[in-house]
C-alpha cells in the first residue's frame, strides 16, 4: 500500500515537473507583442490652414467604430472579407480613443484659432461645437488598402442644432504590405478627414456667444 502510495506521488510529481519544463521551454519562443499609434500631422504636412472666430471651442467626440475593429488586436481582412486578428500586432490605446486623440490633434495644427476638447467636456467650458463620428466601416488589407468611411455631424451646442451631416470615405493604400504601412495608411487617412472637418468649419458663420 506505502509503495503503490509513493510510486503515485513520484509519477505525479514527475508529470508536474515535465509541464514545467514544457513551460519554461515555451516562454522565449513566444514573441513580444508589437504596439502601434496612430501618427499625428504636423505644421508642413497641414500645408493650408483654416480659420474660425478666435476662443471658438470644439468638443471632439463621441467617435465610435466598428465593434469588430475595437479591440486591442490590429483586425485585417483578406481578399474574402475574412477577419484575421493579429495576436502580436497591437494597438497602443483603444483604436476609437486614438481616432478622437489624432483628430484633436490635427485639428489643433489645422484650426490654429479654436480651442478643443474631449467629449465630455467640464459643464464649466462653454463649448460652441460639438463633432461626432460614426465610422461605418473600417476595412484593412495588408496586401492593398485601407478603407475609411464615417458618417459625421457638427452640433451647435447653445441649441444642439445639427449645422452639418455629412459622410466623408478614403482609401489609402498600405505601403510597405505591413502593419506599420496600415497604420501609416490610417494615420494618413485621419489627416484627410480632419482636413475636410476644418473646411467645414471654415465655412460656418460665427458661433453665438453663450
Amino acid at each position: 500500500m506505502k509503495k503503490s502510495l509513493f510510486l503515485s506521488c513520484l509519477v505525479i510529481s514527475g508529470f508536474v515537473f515535465l509541464l514545467g519544463i514544457a513551460g519554461c521551454l515555451s516562454v522565449p519562443n513566444s514573441p513580444n507583442p508589437r504596439f502601434y499609434m496612430l501618427k499625428a500631422m504636423d505644421r508642413p504636412e497641414a500645408g493650408q490652414v483654416f480659420s474660425v472666430p478666435a476662443g471658438t471651442i470644439i468638443s471632439i467626440g463621441p467617435v465610435d467604430v466598428p465593434e469588430y475593429q475595437n479591440r486591442p488586436q490590429i483586425v485585417t481582412q483578406d481578399k474574402n472579407k475574412m477577419l484575421n486578428v493579429a495576436q502580436f500586432d497591437r494597438w497602443g490605446e483603444q483604436l476609437n480613443i486614438a481616432i478622437t486623440r489624432i483628430l484633436i490633434e490635427n485639428l489643433t495644427v489645422l484650426l490654429p484659432d479654436a480651442n478643443f476638447e474631449l467629449f465630455p467636456a467640464s459643464f464649466a467650458i462653454p463649448v460652441n461645437y460639438q463633432v461626432i463620428v460614426d465610422i461605418v466601416q473600417l476595412e484593412s488589407n495588408l496586401d492593398n488598402e485601407v478603407f475609411f468611411a464615417a458618417q459625421w455631424s457638427i452640433i451647435r451646442d447653445t441649441d444642439r442644432r445639427m449645422m452639418l451631416n455629412k459622410r466623408y470615405e478614403a482609401r489609402q493604400p498600405v505601403k510597405p504590405n505591413s502593419y506599420s504601412g496600415l497604420v501609416k495608411a490610417l494615420s494618413d487617412i485621419c489627416a484627410s478627414f480632419s482636413k475636410e472637418i476644418a473646411k467645414e468649419f471654415s465655412a460656418l458663420p460665427a458661433p453665438v456667444k453663450n
